[in-house]
């Protein structure tokens, strides 16, 4: 296992894309090792591993924010978050955040959040006099919230490798999600106080009534992706796709901001997007393979089970290694690879597969705001023109932030249960 990881983070090094370093390291070990018959079951476990009907949800949901992004929805958003918000000092902050919230329940992807609303809100704040770095280090903490609520890619994923329901999964993370998006939005209300943050401009009440209703389609999506599916209308595959009719049709007919070049250029942004995450997930799936040969995951189990048997000590390294994992690894890819493992230690911990799913997944998109692989620092520090190491700097105490409701997702059940078991199967 030390030449795959040698092998692995030296491609890594080299600048190798994460999928094709994840492919050659495991071609590296089959070759070094001398066990070229099984370099037949290399496209055999590619295929096997994308082979998923649910997968097919991935594509659909990426097309439904490509879509709604093409019909400038971000702008609806933002401003219905400053109907919400009023005039109170800091109030552009909290209004970022409240608008990462509300676009969440389209993109389902951190890096497409911060994209998003990283170009409109980052220049925004800095004209109204905002720390670029804070301004881009909140975008990007903000972002986190998109993979916690429906539909979430991250948490697709795990349902399809875990067997979990995705309905209750897409319920779980809610609860959470809110609970970082008021944390995040104290600590902006503080720091405005603290640091005489600007009043933002006021909205001229004629003008609300018509961004009310501009805004209310695009935020009925996410209800109509968990309704539909938990009433039992239609499954998580079909809710993708009607996912991205709908968000065609309100972007054609309701907003009437889709011309047909956009229409075609969210479906090849769609295409390319989707064939990278399922070159991940089939590269590692790979690895996959190569860990059940050398028995890695059972080896780790009963490793971490030495030190240990206490349900919340081990609970705390869990957490304490998928964090380092998250440092250098893309989610999807670190979520792969870790669930074997994960599957040995789930029973001795005791958590619900839902629950656990929840914490399994934010904890790995906090890696996405730390170095040295944080995707949406990069991000927002490429459109906020502000260097890494400044907004890497604003963003620890909001990383604080995160941490704290990581630990309260896997130590309080309730938070992440309550709403899946209210809402019953």
């Amino acid at each position: 296992m030390t030449l795959y990881l040698l092998a692995f983070f030296g491609f890594l090094v080299l600048g190798v894309p994460i999928a094709f370093s994840l492919g050659l390291a495991s071609l590296t070990y089959l070759v070094v090792n001398g066990q070229l018959m099984l370099l037949m079951a290399f496209p055999q476990k590619m295929i096997a591993g994308i082979d998923n009907f649910v997968l097919l949800t991935i594509p659909f949901f990426i097309l439904a924010g490509n879509l709604m992004g093409a019909a400038n929805l971000t702008q609806q958003i933002v401003r219905f978050a400053q109907i919400l918000v009023g005039r109170v000092k800091g109030g552009l902050a909290a209004v970022n955040i409240i608008a990462s919230m509300m676009f969440s329940g389209v993109s389902g992807a951190a890096t497409a959040e911060a994209s998003a609303l990283g170009s409109v809100m980052i220049p925004a704040m800095r004209r109204d006099g905002y720390n670029p770095a804070y301004a881009a280090a909140l975008t990007a903490t903000g972002s986190l919230l998109g993979p916690l609520v429906p539909p979430s890619l991250s948490l697709i994923l795990y349902g399809v490798l875990t067997g979990t329901s995705i309905a209750d999964l897409f319920l779980a993370g809610i609860v959470p999600a809110f609970l970082l998006c008021g944390l995040l939005i104290t600590y902006a209300l503080w720091k405005a106080r603290r640091e005489d943050h600007p009043l933002p401009p006021v909205m001229p009440k004629s003008e609300r009534p018509g961004v009310i209703a501009r805004a209310l389609p695009a935020l009925l999506l996410p209800v109509i992706i968990v309704g539909g599916i938990r009433s039992g209308v239609f499954t998580p595959t079909e809710a993708a796709a009607v996912a991205a009719l709908y968000a065609l049709l309100i972007g054609t007919v309701i907003y009437r901001s889709l011309s047909p070049r956009q229409v075609v250029n969210s479906f090849y942004e769609t295409a390319t997007m989707s064939a990278g995450v399922m070159l991940v997930v089939a590269m590692a799936s790979m690895t996959s393979f190569i860990l059940g040969i050398e028995n890695i995951p059972q080896s780790i189990a009963a490793a971490l089970l030495s030190l240990t048997d206490s349900p919340l000590f081990l609970l705390i390294l869990l957490n304490i290694i998928l964090l380092v994992l998250g440092f250098f690894l893309e989610p999807l890819a670190a979520l792969i690879l870790a669930m074997p493992i994960l599957n040995q230690l789930a029973p001795v911990i005791g958590l619900d597969p839902v629950q656990f799913g929840v914490m399994i997944v934010f904890n790995l998109m906090i890696g996405m705001i730390t170095p040295p692989v944080g995707l949406c620092l990069f991000i927002v520090s490429a459109i906020g023109r502000v260097p890494l190491d400044q907004v890497s700097r604003a963003a620890l105490p909001l990383i604080g932030i995160c941490l704290v409701v990581l630990a309260l997702v896997g130590l309080v059940p309730a938070l992440s249960l309550t709403l899946p078991a209210l809402i019953g199967n």
